[in-house]
């Protein structure tokens, strides 16, 4: 199987912690070089010494807030313009808060569908023609199990994440004959910030302590745990690789067995 990723260059959105990072971390494993994007240039700078550069990769990144489209539009028109090839990008962006959708203002759907769907498609527009010069394109969507099942409690989520999920697919349809793959990987509970975070809110809210939020949950996990960053980073990079060249439009869970559905 072909996993090598050498001469190939990904940018990975959201990469200075949780998934994002772990993501980074493996695709420089396998060879590439790897083009961070987040919002804290100090953590960008800490994570661009993680990454391995045994292969002679050549990592950089740029600092960007995706609450700010118009200006991530402009940094990546740069960056292009600076590059001769693109190959890999993985769209990764923190969640919206918690909460009911009832309860949702207007505002935050706006806010969510800015910073998930039109920065992913910002990046896309920007990076396509290189993929298509190169004839080999992995866009990888790190999106969320609410595609197959929506989350209790996370109303404006839930709604964002299929929107994404459908833009993927049909983003699908369009770039395979260029030797693009548009693909998303569904985290289920993983052990991130977002998900310690989710918890407490969670456990201050119903005045359960976060314990019996964490036995609860378990108890929906077959596996009987939660996830670890790396395990959804893993299948993150494999559908980046050669290898998995004639898998395309799907969205492949990474939750233990969560979610009910086929």
């Amino acid at each position: 199987m072909d996993l090598n990723l050498s001469q190939k260059q990904a940018i990975v959105c959201g990469s200075t912690q949780g998934i994002g990072k772990a993501t980074a971390i493996e695709l420089a494993l396998l060879g590439a070089s790897v083009t961070l994007i987040a919002r804290n240039e100090e953590k960008l700078k800490a994570t661009l010494t993680e990454l391995d550069t045994s292969q002679g990769q050549q990592h950089d990144y740029i600092c960007a807030d995706f609450t700010q489209p118009e200006v991530l539009a402009e940094k990546i028109q740069q960056y292009v313009q600076q590059k001769t090839a693109v190959h890999i990008l993985v769209n990764n962006t923190g969640g919206p808060a918690g909460g009911p959708i009832l309860e949702a203002k207007p505002e935050d759907f706006k806010a969510a569908f800015a910073s998930h769907l039109l920065c992913n498609h910002l990046l896309v527009q920007a990076v396509v023609p290189l993929m298509k010069k190169a004839n080999y394109g992995r866009v990888i969507n790190i999106i969320s199990t609410s595609v197959k099942q929506p989350i209790p409690g996370l109303g404006v989520s839930n709604t964002t994440r299929g929107a994404v999920a459908n833009w993927a697919k049909t983003l699908s349809f369009e770039l395979a004959a260029f030797g693009i793959t548009v693909n998303n990987v569904l985290p289920g509970a993983t052990v991130t910030g977002r998900h310690t975070s989710l918890i407490q809110a969670r456990a201050e809210k119903t005045g359960k302590s976060v314990a019996e939020i964490e036995a609860n949950m378990l108890q929906n996990i077959p596996a009987g745990r939660f996830g670890e960053s790396k395990e959804v980073a893993a299948a993150a990079a494999f559908l980046a690789t050669p290898g998995a060249a004639y898998i395309n439009g799907v969205s492949i869970q990474v939750d233990g067995g969560r979610v009910s559905s086929l």
